[in-house]
């Protein structure tokens, strides 16, 4: 995506705009399990239990250059692809492991030392995701 095709409104997601509808097919899917609607209980439920998760999601999409959220840094856009990190192994397995296994940080590097992973170059790749800076304050409606 150009940085004109980035800057154009209509190219740039919104996660607060799509965290209801998140939070909405939470709803349904826990109400169709329960066989009753659960109302607000479901949504308060997804806040508390995916939001977070959710975010980081969005961040590492948009990292990878496949959606740009406009909560995030758009210089940052498409920035692991700028780096060629999506085809070096070990940011893959970390990618991994904060995407599938919700670890953070910390969780890596203790992995890293349990497999003797190069800490340096672990730590390099934590920093350069910054996962931390996906943590937004969530906005109910």
């Amino acid at each position: 995506m150009s940085s004109s095709e980035l800057l154009d409104p209509s190219n740039v997601a919104s996660i607060y705009e799509e965290a209801p509808l998140e939070a909405d097919r939470h709803k349904w899917i826990e109400s169709q399990k329960n066989g009753s609607d659960l109302g607000n209980h479901a949504i308060s439920d997804w806040y508390a239990n995916h939001w977070y998760y959710f975010c980081i999601g969005k961040k590492i999409e948009h990292l990878l250059g496949d959606r740009c959220w406009q909560e995030f840094s758009d210089t940052r856009f498409g920035f692991l692809k700028s780096l060629n990190l999506e085809n070096d192994l070990l940011a893959d397995r970390i990618l991994d492991r904060i995407f599938w296994l919700r670890m953070e940080n910390l969780d890596i590097i203790i992995w890293a030392r349990e497999w003797n992973l190069p800490l340096e170059r672990v730590i390099d790749i934590l920093e350069l995701i910054d996962i931390n800076s996906a943590r937004l304050d969530p906005v109910m409606t």
